[in-house]
């Protein structure tokens, strides 16, 4: 096997992803992942820090990407459209890399720490979309509240993506997400 085999990282977020389903996150070593991806403990290093960035590999992108997304954006819209444009382009290219598994988000939920994972995750969205909002002139009361809403608004739009198996597109699954929201709003 090459030494940067180009399908071992996805080999390996396979494996991770079955074994973690099968036996829980915690039970699972890095060796037992990388012998089943069919590499050495040593080489599972080279794709990915640790057992928990697996499923996470690529998510320190995207806060940059939602904050150019936003300074991007057309102007004119309130902050929350504009936040929510964002993140739907930013969505979509998102949608495209990642496999619509609901066994990936089953092994997050039943994981204290991988939970904390994406929040942390979320949060990192969160700040990102609020500096953009506030580059673009948005007073910080106004910015704080519109990221906060759009991010919950992304989650469940994310979430929305995975239930109809990545086979709507992701823009749609943001707008029924926001038309929720504004319909619990009254």
């Amino acid at each position: 096997m090459a030494r940067w085999d180009p399908g071992t990282a996805d080999r390996l977020r396979k494996a991770a992803l079955e074994l973690y389903a099968e036996h829980g996150y915690d039970a699972v070593t890095i060796t037992q992942i990388a012998e089943r991806a069919g590499i050495t403990r040593r080489s599972y290093f080279r794709y990915f820090p640790d057992k928990r960035e697996v499923l996470f590999a690529g998510s320190e992108q995207l806060p940059p990407a939602v904050g150019e997304a936003v300074l991007a954006a057309e102007e004119g819209e309130s902050p929350l459209r504009t936040a929510l444009a964002a993140l739907a382009e930013v969505g979509t290219r998102v949608t495209q890399l990642v496999d619509p598994s609901p066994e990936r988000r089953a092994v997050i939920a039943a994981s204290a720490e991988l939970r904390e994972r994406e929040r942390s995750k979320a949060a990192a969205i969160t700040t990102a979309l609020r500096e953009g909002l506030e580059q673009r002139g948005t007073p910080p009361g106004p910015a704080k509240a519109a990221a906060q809403v759009a991010t919950i608004v992304f989650g469940d739009a994310f979430d929305r993506w995975i239930d109809a198996a990545g086979k709507r597109d992701f823009p749609a699954c943001l707008e029924t997400a926001a038309a929720t929201l504004r319909e619990a709003c009254g």
